[in-house]
């Protein structure tokens, strides 16, 4: 996207850069608890800040005259069943979608080249989990813990409601009312701001208080309870054992850490990848596939030493210039850097090599699979954004027409989740880097009071005494200092959120040098967690597009590497002479893996080409009289179709399936095929005119005037040979 765009005298970066920087600010203040009446005033200029942005980005677009027909594309999805909501039949659930062929094509070509960008390019070890996960792991990680909203219930219908929800709603609706003085409004200001931070007795008050009812039948409410958003189930015929579906993929790559260690035959670096299924029982579905609840995920747990984040392979992408937006930048100009990669990581903008340089393959991942790179970017997380345990965290965000989408997370997670289960399951997750020759190292050595640990802490007393062991040499220090002067110190958040105080009595920090063989550490992990419902969407819209001058015929663009189809056979009369090259061509095509489809339906070839614009068909082939008749010069040859250009090219038959081929993997373009063979101009834009209204399925008999326009070619001024073909210095339209 442009670096700098001005509407009326605005500058919308400056003036989204503003947004962000109040959204911050309110952030903090709720953070610090600072004054209600503070925290109100901030939230009310970020509303008018919003306010002022959305009118400037619609006065922005109505001048651009830049606009997307949402409704067009989802008649399209729908029409030629990309995706469909499941369960159509019985009136849908929320939240869930079928993918029909073209859709279930696309996504399974996204992942496949996904499995070669990263898996194989990369040298990955590919595993594969269950989705059932046992509550104890989940546990380990946080999502029994931090993955529950407060939801009430209709005690007639049983029918759920997201409690603050409700509380927010039911306060919307009084704000309307013109009597209001201001001091209530203030007041009813601040408990709104709150709702989403009560606890299950104060939300249970405020309901009570507020006399909100169920909204769709007036009945009392259950007082609010925990509602996780993990799909729980029980394994086993007997129920004992509580497991739930998994809400990510990572767990499975963090748990199998030491086997997959031992497979590397304990080499570090290395990265596990896998492809499956996430579950979230999201409490409001919407957006399509944009938010659902059950999505395909492709995740990525790079394990590296915590002391050496280097990557070998970064030099060769450090020249990259690539759309990052930093922190500093959201918060300052609002405009996007001006740097190659190697130059971030040299400033510290990205934190390391290995981060920096999956930042970069995911870029070049997203823009061949068909993301338009203007509408891309790398933001990186606020500090009030960023997760505790978090050393850099890098969203890959796309604009579609429901704005900035995020598709991708790429953070550096530190060792927080290997130190979580290692805890949790008493089993050590280090790893070991062999030294040269042995050196000599500082360790920290820590002296505890068990007996006043275990007073203080009682049950938590393990986790502590744990926590304090693991600590590496430099936050150990980090301890002893804060010990020292102010007498006590914060230790954690454990993977719950918990933070425990240590004081001065508890524990002395000194260290102990020794010579070591081995350095052992328990690996940092670089995460790249690729969201492959939203890729998905984003892909589809970004690739469609109404022909110029032909409303009703629109295309979808897809690259050719991940398109559904990757070429239509089209004969122009159904007649067994034409049976033997069809089949000739089909088998070599299929023996080559290109996807092909056979129409041999009797609407005219402009109606049947633009049926396979629209479900993405980058190349047609035609077979016409000339193909089949052995006494014309044109015998044993087809025209070979560019969707995007309506460009055709005369091709014999046996080279066919090697052009496609090359086509398709993207090692020639189009632009080089029209200098290998004829070019052959039909009059396919006529014919398109002509056809503009019945772009759709309905079938006629084609007429003799439409097989006139369809095998319409005109080659003159030959000027050089092209294999046994003549390519044209001028080709005239007819």
């Amino acid at each position: 996207m442009s670096e700098e765009v001005k509407t009326g005298g605005l500058d919308l970066d400056a003036l989204r850069a503003t947004v962000t920087r109040q959204g911050n600010h309110v952030r903090e203040l709720k953070a610090s608890g600072a004054a209600q009446e503070t925290v109100t005033a901030a939230v009310e200029e970020l509303k008018r800040l919003k306010v002022e942005l959305a009118a400037a980005v619609a006065a922005e677009e109505a001048e651009s005259g830049v606009q997307f027909d949402r409704a067009q594309f989802e008649d399209l999805m729908k029409r030629r069943m990309f995706y469909v909501p499941s369960f159509e039949i019985y009136g849908g659930v929320a939240g869930l979608y079928d993918l029909g062929p073209p859709g279930c094509s696309l996504k399974t070509n996204i992942l496949d080249e996904w499995r070669r960008h990263f898996i194989l390019e990369e040298d990955m070890l590919h595993i594969d989990c269950t989705n059932l996960t046992a509550e104890p792991v989940l546990k380990a990680s946080g999502h029994v813990d931090k993955f529950a909203d407060l939801m009430v219930k209709d005690v007639e219908t049983g029918e759920c409601y997201r409690a603050d929800k409700l509380l927010e709603q039911h306060i919307d609706q009084l704000l309307t009312a013109p009597e209001l003085t201001s001091e209530r409004r203030r007041e009813l200001e601040a408990i709104q701001l709150q709702a989403d931070a009560f606890s299950e007795e104060q939300l249970h008050a405020q309901l009570q208080s507020f006399g909100i009812k169920a909204p769709a039948t007036g009945n009392d409410l259950t007082a609010p309870f925990p509602f996780n958003l993990m799909f729980q189930t029980s394994i086993g015929p007997e129920g004992n054992t509580r497991g739930f579906l998994r809400p990510e993929t990572a767990q499975g790559m963090f748990l199998n850490f030491k086997r997959l260690l031992d497979f590397n035959a304990g080499k570090m670096p290395f990265a596990a990848a896998q492809i499956g299924i996430g579950f979230r029982n999201e409490i409001s579905p919407r957006g399509g596939l944009l938010r659902v609840r059950e999505f395909p995920l492709a995740e990525i747990e790079h394990f590296c030493n915590p002391e050496d984040k280097q990557h070998p392979k970064f030099s060769s992408v450090a020249h990259l210039r690539l759309p990052l937006f930093s922190a500093e930048n959201q918060l300052g100009s609002g405009k996007l850097l001006e740097c190659t990669l190697g130059e971030a990581v040299a400033a510290g903008v990205v934190n390391n090599e290995t981060l920096a340089y999956f930042v970069a393959r995911t870029y070049l991942f997203m823009v061949r699979i068909g993301i338009k790179p203007d509408r891309l970017r790398f933001r990186q997380h606020l500090p009030t954004e960023m997760a505790h345990y978090a050393s850099d965290c890098w969203d890959v965000e796309v604009h579609t027409s429901y704005g900035w989408v995020e598709c991708v997370g790429i953070a550096d997670r530190s060792a927080f989740d290997l130190m979580a289960h290692s805890r949790a399951a008493k089993v050590d997750m280090k790893a070991a880097v062999r030294y040269d020759t042995p050196r000599e190292v500082e360790l920290p050595k820590l002296t505890l009071d068990n007996k006043l640990i275990g007073k203080t802490f009682k049950k938590d007393q393990k986790e502590v005494k744990q926590m304090l062991e693991e600590l590496s040499l430099e936050d150990a220090l980090a301890l002893e200092s804060t010990l020292a002067s102010a007498g006590e110190a914060q230790l954690g958040p454990n993977c719950t959120g918990a933070v425990f105080t240590i004081t001065r009595p508890m524990v002395s920090v000194g260290t102990v040098r020794k010579m070591a063989h081995e350095g052992k550490f328990v690996p940092a992990v670089i995460e790249p967690a690729f969201g492959v419902g939203r890729i998905l969407y984003a892909a589809m819209e970004h690739s469609f597009y109404v022909r110029e001058g032909s409303e009703q015929r629109r295309v979808m663009g897809l690259p050719a590497v991940v398109a559904p189809i990757k070429c239509y056979v089209f004969p122009l009369r159904v007649e067994p002479v034409y049976d033997k090259p069809i089949g000739r061509i089909r088998a070599a095509l299929t023996q080559l893996g290109i996807s092909n489809r056979l129409d041999t339906s009797s609407v005219s070839i402009g109606r049947r080409y633009a049926r396979t614009d629209e479900v993405g068909v980058p190349f047609a082939i035609t077979l016409d009289p000339n193909t089949v008749t052995p006494s014309h010069f044109e015998f044993d040859t087809v025209t070979v179709r560019e969707r995007d250009s309506m460009e055709q090219i005369r091709v014999p038959v046996e080279e066919v399936p090697s052009l496609l081929a090359s086509l398709v993997s993207g090692s020639m373009q189009w632009s080089t095929a029209r200098t290998h063979y004829p070019v052959a101009l039909s009059s396919e834009a006529a014919a398109a005119v002509a056809d503009a209204a019945g772009a759709g399925d309905t079938e006629r008999p084609a007429s003799a005037s439409d097989v006139r326009l369809s095998q319409a070619v005109v080659v003159t001024g030959l000027d050089r040979r092209c294999g046994r073909f003549s390519r044209p210095a001028e080709a005239e339209t007819l």
